[in-house]
């Protein structure tokens, strides 16, 4: 028996847990036609297989017509949801992982012009600033339907074996009841807390004449909204206490702070350079204070964190949603004892921003994660060993190395500079986002781990690679800033890579032109701003820095808002020219007819990268595939075979910024479907 707290069993009713690590509920978006099929099923799975107490699906699965998902959710109010579960949840079982889902209706977090363009429902008219839709007051009768659409999904969920269900109280329409910012009920479901309460009260009672008593509800809910007017630290601290002495609930998942903005849902679920576990100490409140059993997850991204939040009696269930998109196995490396394996969530938050913009969960550096059925989580060893020499120790090569080695190959790997990272060691010069240099170590140790070798300040010529006897070259040289955008005066800018490297020192007024909408421009923006200097950001787009996204935005923004900077959309760069020790620039739009001039000390571009490419290009006339891959059999998921050229002594690819600019997700994900099949 370990004494390990993270592997100690846990009772929740009838329920063994076999240890102390839960995935929380969240909604990765890979339903098709709002159901969990087999992407979805396998993404559960894979991390059931690896040793996981318990995966808790749908952050939320809709009840209710009239609750449309925003994102690609379950429909738990279909009936064919049953089946689709039921062999979710089977599979899982099958290796001794616990299943729940959450259940909810959104309320006024979600659109009239979705689905079937029905009202959004709220206890009052306030819009929620995210989504944006004005919703109807709820009436009596919808309260009815509603209580027993969600009686109806909990017994679809039984039926499908599911060991138990959690409703979704925060933000919500559940909370919207609750918060006196939300609730402008009279009567029976307005007014004193007793009273916004009793819809919560109403459907689990509803519930529990359905599926019985034995069968396990939790509520996940907020304890404290965290704003002015909503609901207070007390408030949640007595509505704990109800919800234990109901009878009716199994279970707390506890969270701090509200989610009707951006800014407010990333305080609830912290990304990158925000502090970690940070509603850890309150959650652990709230478990002292009812004395049942209490789970929350909220940035706990390391084993250390998940050990101490057990171990000090904060939590029952610990929960590392993000850290299991990450790295799956985590469970089964804490049995192994192999802890400093585990791939490390690095908050980027990738995941949870793409499906806030329509897309589905992507971990920005394990691309296996949301592919589990195209993409292995750990490649399989090859039936030939080959040697395989790798250009560039950047996310792109450092993962083909990873793979390479992992597949069994012989791999050498050159890189110009001192030290491995690329790009990535630009991204790491704003302290926020220090947590990005994880990508590279861990790749790094594990490169090292299965004896691949390193070859710094090797600036390699055609020459030198072929020296090595290829088998395979991959060309990871990434890129370098491309500026050379204006009709005139482009040796007067400089890039936000010259800032963040501090080949050129921020000026005093300063007018930076984002073309690209990634991190630079914003990373640039920050150190220039920190000087107290005036900051003008702009683009052409509708909006800017739109890859960054949402949540990520949160800190720039407020670091951002408190200097002297502007944002300015719709409007473009055209020329800069100088006048005297000053930079005049002129600005034009997309929309035509209009231009101005901007009177400035520093112009900077960021329009993203050209490649890196004279390298691949040298080595081309020699390969057997002239570089050239087979995309069908790429996504397929077979090994490139491309002869273009019989006299050929190697195998030629490039990958990641090297063939175009693009992210670390892509570099990455280049780079493992590519080397997988090697």
């Amino acid at each position: 028996m370990s004494n390990d707290p993270l592997l100690q069993t846990y009772q929740l009713k009838h329920l063994t847990l076999k240890n102390r690590l839960m995935i929380t509920s969240h909604e990765p978006a890979y339903p098709e036609d709002g159901m969990p099929k087999e992407r979805y099923r396998a993404y559960h799975v894979e991390r059931a297989r690896a040793g996981v107490a318990l995966t808790m699906t749908a952050g939320s699965a809709s009840v209710a017509r009239d609750s449309p998902p925003v994102f690609n959710n379950i429909l738990a109010w279909k009936d064919e949801v049953v089946g689709w579960m039921k062999q979710l949840t089977d599979e899982c079982h099958d290796h001794g992982c616990a299943v729940m889902i959450q259940l909810t209706h959104l309320g006024r977090r979600t659109r009239w012009d979705k689905a079937d363009w029905l009202p959004v429902v709220s206890p009052g008219h306030q819009r929620e600033p995210s989504h944006k839709a004005f919703p109807k007051k709820v009436e009596d009768w919808d309260i009815a339907r509603i209580i027993e659409d969600y009686a109806d999904a909990a017994e679809r969920m039984q039926a499908a074996g599911l060991d138990g269900i959690e409703l979704q109280a925060y933000g919500h329409l559940m909370d919207q009841f609750w918060s006196p910012l939300t609730n402008d009920l009279d009567g029976p479901y307005g007014g004193s807390l007793d009273n916004r309460l009793r819809f919560t009260f109403d459907t689990l009672r509803a519930i529990r004449d359905r599926v019985g008593p034995d069968f396990i509800v939790g509520v996940r809910y907020t304890g404290d909204e965290d704003l002015p007017g909503g609901l207070t630290k007390e408030e949640g601290l007595e509505i704990s206490r109800r919800l234990k002495g109901s009878g009716m609930v199994d279970f707390l998942n506890v969270i701090k702070g509200h989610i009707e903005t951006d800014a407010g849902l990333t305080d609830v679920i912290p990304v990158q350079g925000m502090r970690s576990a940070p509603h850890l100490d309150f959650a652990g409140e709230i478990r002292a204070a009812t004395q049942f059993p209490t789970f929350h997850a909220a940035k706990i991204q390391d084993v250390a964190t998940a050990r101490h939040a057990i171990a000090s009696g904060k939590l029952d269930m610990v929960g590392m949603t993000r850290a299991h998109m990450a790295d799956p196995h985590i469970m089964a490396k804490i049995m192994r004892g192999e802890e400093e394996r585990i791939r490390p969530c690095v908050g980027a938050n990738y995941c949870l921003d793409r499906i806030y913009q329509g897309g589905m969960a992507l971990c920005l550096h394990n691309p296996a994660t949301g592919r589990e059925l195209e993409q292995p989580h750990v490649a399989t060893k090859a039936a030939t060993e080959r040697r395989v020499v790798i250009v560039g120790a950047g996310p792109a090569g450092l993962e083909a190395a990873r793979v390479a080695a992992e597949r069994g190959h012989e791999v050498i790997v050159h890189e110009a500079a001192n030290d491995s990272g690329g790009q990535i060691r630009l991204t790491t010069q704003t302290v926020r986002r220090a947590e990005m240099i994880q990508i590279i170590q861990w790749r790094v140790e594990e490169c090292e781990r299965m004896g691949v070798t390193f070859r710094f300040n090797s600036f390699a010529d055609a020459d030198i690679v072929l020296a090595d006897n290829p088998d395979v070259v991959i060309i990871a040289t990434g890129g370098l800033p491309h500026t050379g955008v204006l009709a005139e005066g482009d040796a007067l800018v400089v890039s936000a890579w010259d800032i963040l490297s501090g080949d050129a020192q921020p000026g005093g007024n300063v007018l930076i032109y984002d073309d690209a909408g990634d991190y630079a421009a914003l990373q640039a923006a920050e150190k220039i701003a920190e000087t107290g200097a005036k900051v003008e950001i702009m683009t052409r787009d509708r909006t800017f820095a739109p890859e960054v996204m949402a949540m990520s935005l949160t800190p720039s923004m407020r670091e951002l808002q408190k200097r002297d900077v502007t944002f300015t959309v719709t409007w473009k760069l055209d020329a800069v020219r100088r006048d005297g020790n000053k930079l005049v620039a002129t600005i034009g739009s997309d929309y035509g007819g209009v231009s101005r001039e901007r009177h400035v000390d520093q112009v900077i571009v960021n329009h993203g990268t050209r490649p890196l490419d004279d390298l691949y290009f040298d080595l081309r006339e020699g390969s057997r595939n002239l570089g050239e891959v087979d995309y069908e059999v790429l996504v397929a998921g077979r090994p490139q075979n491309v002869t273009r050229n019989a006299k050929g002594s190697y195998q030629l690819f490039r990958i990641g910024d090297a063939v175009a600019a693009r992210n670390t997700h892509a570099a990455i994900y280049d780079a493992l479907r590519l080397m997988k099949d090697l």
